[in-house]
């Protein structure tokens, strides 16, 4: 067995780096998902077999392609014995087409990219399209992928298995699209794979602020997409994701509470990460080519260049979201704007925004909308309001780690109040707030916590 190791070990590190090539080709030699997983399954049981006895090939993954096709073939001829042939001839004419096709490098690089588009194909649902790119594209299993959005296994692998009858009943093709439907398929790409990192960034539910496994897989696929299709909108999106993951380890406390963009630790954040996002960024910008994600990444950029939150370049920022509004409108992007004009110009301008934009009712229901408000309000010296607002924030916040912000969910809202002025050092406010608390309920914990801060630096509360 001892001598056997080796390659075993070789051909398990085959599997994880070519596996999804071999998959890939598969796919396209056989025209079915199903039928090409099979495949694949069985090229590698056959190289943990003969590769001990025979010795590795000089080309791995053609070697496995190939076995993998006549593994395919032999099954089909054998189903053939017991089903009336025409129903297998679609598949058997498939399966023995050219045989120097999955041989040529170029070919098999762009059936990485078949595979993409068609895991992101329009006639499947957003959900599906997100389960069969990660469970096709980057191999994971059902149960990882299920883990990471909280869903039950069972409820995932019939979204996946659905998505895939859906690809062959419909005949979707399995190609790159062409010059003019590009731009639009690529979006649809992009949006899958920005979803996939934003629901491990800002996870939707559970009690985790991130998934790294999610971020994770996001970027690998963002760089494969980049280096199998370099476009611009690629390119920014896949340095927008490597900004946003630069800042991780700043991103919260050691009890897991969020910490904000202007009060984290820079010196934590990934500097050579960030390096290689910026160029990312610049040749995007430079090809007078790119979109929204170009933009975003940009803004994130100004950021993270800025040595502090104070040395913000606010104006700029302010600029990139006006062309980002007009690449891009939606009213989130507004409020991001909103926020950024109250640092360039005042709270006061950001909050006439931020009122202009609830007012239409389009963010009503959006936790942070009103959280702004509040901290705009805050700044202002409006207590009142700020309370009413972060009592709302509070209200809407779903995620757990997100309602942390403000501590605990059922913290009230002065107290909430209190820790940020605490934070941004406005001694008075906060002790104010905290007596009020005390008044109310003299024996709460975290008025008690706040009152010893504040007169170990030597506020009194009355």
């Amino acid at each position: 067995m001892a001598a056997t190791d080796p390659v075993h070990e070789t051909v398990n590190a085959v599997y994880l780096s070519d596996s999804r090539r071999v998959l890939a080709t598969l796919i396209r030699l056989l025209g079915d998902f199903e039928a090409a997983e099979e495949a694949l399954h069985d090229a590698f049981r056959a190289a943990l077999e003969q590769w001990p006895r025979d010795g590795v090939p000089a080309n791995p993954r053609a070697w496995l392609v190939s076995a993998g096709r006549f593994k395919a073939i032999d099954s089909l001829r054998r189903r053939a014995r017991f089903d009336a042939l025409e129903d297998v001839g679609d598949a058997a004419d498939i399966a023995v087409e050219d045989p120097a096709a999955w041989a040529d490098t170029e070919i098999v690089e762009d059936d990485r990219l078949r595979l993409i588009f068609t895991c992101c194909h329009p006639a499947l649902s957003p959900d599906a399209q997100v389960g069969l790119t990660l469970r096709e594209v980057c191999g994971l299993t059902t149960e990882e992928i299920a883990q990471a959005f909280l869903t039950p296994a069972p409820t995932l692998a019939q979204r996946i298995v659905r998505a895939k009858a859906k690809i062959r009943d419909a005949r979707i093709p399995y190609e790159v699209p062409g010059r003019a439907e590009l731009p639009e398929r690529l979006d649809a790409v992009l949006r899958v794979i920005y979803l996939v990192f934003n629901e491990g960034y800002l996870a939707s539910s559970g009690e985790a602020l991130v998934r790294r496994s999610l971020t994770a897989e996001a970027i690998r696929l963002g760089r494969l997409l980049v280096e199998l299709l370099p476009e611009p909108e690629a390119v920014g999106l896949l340095a927008l994701m490597l900004l946003h993951e630069s800042r991780h380890a700043a991103r919260s406390s050691p009890s897991g509470e969020i910490v904000l963009l202007g009060e984290q630790d820079r010196s934590l954040w990934d500097r050579p990460q960030i390096s290689e996002a910026i160029a990312l960024v610049e040749g995007a910008l430079a090809s007078r080519r790119f979109g929204a994600y170009t933009l975003q990444a940009a803004i994130a950029a100004v950021h993270a260049e800025a040595p502090s939150a104070d040395a913000t370049d606010w104006a700029q920022i302010v600029g990139l979201y006006d062309a980002l509004l007009r690449a891009d409108p939606s009213p989130v992007i507004e409020l991001n704007r909103a926020v950024a004009l109250a640092m360039r110009d005042g709270p006061a301008a950001g909050l006439a925004e931020v009122d202009a934009i609830l007012g239409r009712g389009e963010l009503a229901e959006y936790h942070l909308a009103h959280s702004a408000r509040a901290d705009l309000c805050r700044r202002l010296g409006d207590r009142i309001e700020a309370r009413k607002s972060y009592r709302k924030a509070l209200e809407l916040a779903r995620q757990e780690a997100q309602k942390s912000l403000q501590l605990e969910p059922n913290m009230p809202a002065n107290l909430v109040l209190a820790r940020l002025s605490l934070q941004s050092n406005q001694l008075k406010v906060a002790a104010d707030e905290v007596s009020a608390a005390l008044k109310v309920d003299p024996a709460n914990s975290n008025a008690r916590g706040m009152k010893q801060a504040l007169e170990a630096r030597g506020q009194q509360v009355p």
